[in-house]
């Protein structure tokens, strides 16, 4: 691929090499680690600093669980959660997503200042938000899709053609983000693995990565790790328990050119990678 530059924040991100995002849930109901990370601001920034020693490139910090079925949370509640956390992280040096879909979120967020990304899973459709990213000069946004809502999406989710749904979704949100004044370079594209989906669809979506990077010509954020479809193709029922198939899944997306990979085990995924490159691909004859 062409090299190109994720502009983030304070930050230019370099894609010429996958770049790894690691996971902070600052939520109770967390369907990956039983909120074992959200007891309190500490134990969650103990958590980014061990991710950061690992190898994470980017932190990516949420306070409003998206697991299917997932209980309300209010936007104050979300609030409280980040923002003692996105306040200590912001003087690291180190770019930091905030994982929200409420633009009052992203305002404060973007007030406090040091958030470098905006991750959402809803693609900028709370009202304001398009408006809202609009006006900051260069804070970097992935733009998820997901068919319907986190406490319907996975009801019997349907298409006729999930990869052309999807490629033709993202860059219909893409339209009205440059329409909006927000430039290109800032845009990386989340196929939403698992957000209204089945095992068939994530791996049909998977199967064709490279043909939804050729439709959209956008970077591609790419989000498998322990996620339900990791479950039912490993028979591993605890999501803790998902690690060497979220890996699997992890190169998988990179083979297929995924630029940024969202995982919680990164120095698994770290040391993974660095064989996978050093192999180089296969050559078959």
């Amino acid at each position: 691929m062409t090299t190109r530059i994720w502009q983030a924040g304070r930050f230019e991100i370099g894609l010429d090499k996958p770049k790894i995002m690691g996971i902070v849930n600052l939520t109770p109901d967390s369907f990956s680690d039983g909120g074992v990370y959200s007891q309190n601001a500490q134990t969650a920034l103990a958590h980014a600093e061990q991710l950061l020693k690992e190898g994470a490139d980017i932190l990516d910090i949420g306070g409003e669980s998206t697991r299917p079925g997932a209980d309300y949370v209010s936007p104050e509640e979300e609030w409280a959660r980040v923002e003692p956390v996105l306040a200590e992280v912001a003087g690291w040096g180190v770019p930091i997503s905030l994982d929200t879909r409420r633009t009052v979120i992203m305002e404060q967020a973007l007030a406090l200042g040091g958030v470098d990304i905006i991750n959402d899973v809803a693609a900028l459709t709370d009202e304001g938000a398009v408006e809202l990213l609009a006006r900051q000069a260069d804070t970097g946004i992935c733009l998820m899709h997901m068919q319907g809502l986190p406490e319907n999406m996975q009801i019997n989710p349907k298409y006729q053609d999930v990869v052309g749904e999807v490629a033709r979704y993202l860059k219909a949100r893409l339209a009205e983000c440059i329409a909006a004044g927000i430039a290109p370079q800032r845009i990386a594209l989340d196929p939403g693995f698992g957000f209204g989906k089945t095992l068939q669809h994530n791996i049909a979506l998977m199967r064709h990565l490279p043909e939804l990077m050729a439709e959209t010509g956008f970077p591609l954020l790419i989000g498998v790790s322990r996620k339900r479809m990791i479950g039912e193709l490993t028979g591993e029922a605890d999501a803790a328990e998902r690690v060497h198939g979220s890996v699997a899944a992890a190169l998988a997306s990179v083979a297929r050119g995924a630029q940024i990979v969202r995982v919680h085990d990164v120095k698994a995924t770290v040391d993974a990678l660095k064989v996978w490159d050093a192999l180089g691909p296969a050559d078959v004859r």
